[in-house]
């Protein structure tokens, strides 16, 4: 284990009204401890898991490398300014790690091929293949096989985003592997039932009044689809 805790400290909060200082779940969870070599984020889109991830990796020390911008019409001044408030506890000193997003990966991974152009060997840190020549799930595999053998702090931003079911089990066996080898400490906000079902790992709610840890099988995600696959015609509508 690496990072021990990290604690938030709503009276630095500069505002109440615009996100993620308005969500209740920020303003009522004062510490969050971590004691598994995986943890999982979970909640509804907007819940803030994505929010405080980037935020902690932000306080780790770690590297967030930047999508292609984008312009947008309204834009939130403290939409990127939790890290300002939170607090991180190391269970020893800090170390590396990486901040992994899709959107984020696809920038790097055209990077990396211009990189590569004029250091080919550049590629043998990633499977020793061009990233963007793979499809986008295989690049993706290729990248984890690659980066998480080395020790480190990592945070995963919804990882199954292009990912087939058979890849995500290649995922889940993988994050196993490497996080019963002892070098590697997980942080990954997701969607995923198949994640989700790693076993000896903490399961994080955010669509609570506090972060709060919760049980696989008491998950919505299991829930849901559990009683889709023994009953979809329950959930499809027909038009009137």
């Amino acid at each position: 284990m690496y990072l021990r805790q990290v604690s938030i400290h709503s009276e630095k909060f500069p505002v109440f009204n615009f996100y993620p200082f308005n969500l209740k779940i920020f303003q009522n969870t004062d510490k969050i401890e971590f004691n598994n070599a995986i943890t999982f984020f979970i909640g509804e889109n907007g819940a803030g898991k994505s929010t405080l991830l980037k935020a902690m990796a932000i306080r780790c020390g770690i590297h967030i490398w930047q999508p292609e911008f984008n312009l947008r019409c309204e834009l939130n001044p403290y939409e990127e300014d939790l890290y300002k408030t939170i607090f991180v506890q190391w269970e020893n000193s800090p170390v590396p790690g990486s901040f992994f997003g899709s959107q984020i990966f696809s920038h790097f991974a055209k990077t990396l091929e211009e990189w590569a152009v004029n250091d080919a060997e550049m590629l043998n840190y990633f499977g020793g293949k061009s990233l963007v020549t793979q499809s986008h799930g295989q690049s993706l595999m290729s990248y984890f096989k690659s980066r998480y053998n080395i020790k480190g702090l990592y945070f995963l931003d919804e990882p199954e985003t292009a990912l087939s079911p058979s890849s995500l089990i290649d995922l889940l066996n993988l994050l196993i592997k490497i996080s019963r080898q002892g070098h590697a400490q997980f942080l990954i906000a997701t969607h995923s039932p198949f994640l989700l079902a790693c076993p000896d790992c903490e399961i994080l709610s955010f669509d609570k009044k506090k972060i709060e840890p919760i049980k696989y099988e008491a998950t919505d995600y299991y829930k849901l689809y559990k009683n889709f696959m023994n009953n979809p015609e329950k959930f499809i509508k027909t038009p009137v």
